[in-house]
């Protein structure tokens, strides 16, 4: 493996394997030294890794995406260990997928580069659609629910309907950020009554 002064990486038509580590800010540096160790020992050329909550966003995770090219493989862990939901880990295996990269990860024996591998990642992405559906099913059935007790408010009124107050309090000389923390919105929805 070289990489010349460009970062252009020649792989011979071998496969790169390509590490990600995350670890959360609380843990301990040994379970993170230890991803790092089981990663190279997995046969990764290139390691990116981050210590950020699960929550965060993950600027080393975009980069070892960006950097892998088409018959490279992404090698992690364990699941918790790349995203943060399944929907969020369905949607990097779909980015993965679109350039031709595969998903390794190494706890779960999960190979997307295998037809095994694959089934067991598109039986989490049904999983993650199923819960979805059944989220939004339930909260339809709240809203109908509310609405037929009486208790259905609808959406918090928006800045727009609080414009006259807005108004108002500018013509009386209060300053923008002062006027949203009086009608409880954003600085900016009140330059937006307010206009240039």
């Amino acid at each position: 493996m070289s990489h010349d002064a460009t970062g252009f990486r020649e792989t011979g038509g071998v496969q790169m394997h390509i590490g990600y580590a995350r670890s959360s800010t609380v843990e301990q540096e040994a379970g993170y030294q230890a991803q790092i160790k089981s990663l190279k020992a997995a046969g990764c050329e290139k390691v990116f890794a981050e210590k950020l909550s699960s929550l965060e966003q993950r600027p080393q995770l975009e980069t070892a995406i960006d950097y892998a090219r088409e018959g490279d493989a992404l090698v992690v862990t364990k699941l918790d260990r790349l995203a943060r939901s399944v929907a969020h880990l369905v949607a990097i295996g779909e980015r993965l997928d679109a350039k031709g990269v595969s998903l390794k990860v190494l706890e779960q024996a999960i190979d997307t580069s295998t037809s095994t591998g694959k089934l067991m990642f598109n039986m989490l992405g049904a999983i993650a659609q199923f819960e979805r559906e059944l989220m939004l099913e339930r909260q339809r059935e709240g809203v109908a629910k509310a609405k037929a007790e009486g208790k259905y408010k609808g959406r918090a009124p928006t800045a727009r309907a609080k414009a006259p107050e807005v108004w108002q309090l500018h013509k009386d000389g209060i300053r923008p950020t002062e006027i949203a923390r009086r009608l409880r919105i954003s600085r900016a929805s009140v330059y937006r009554v307010l206009g240039p």
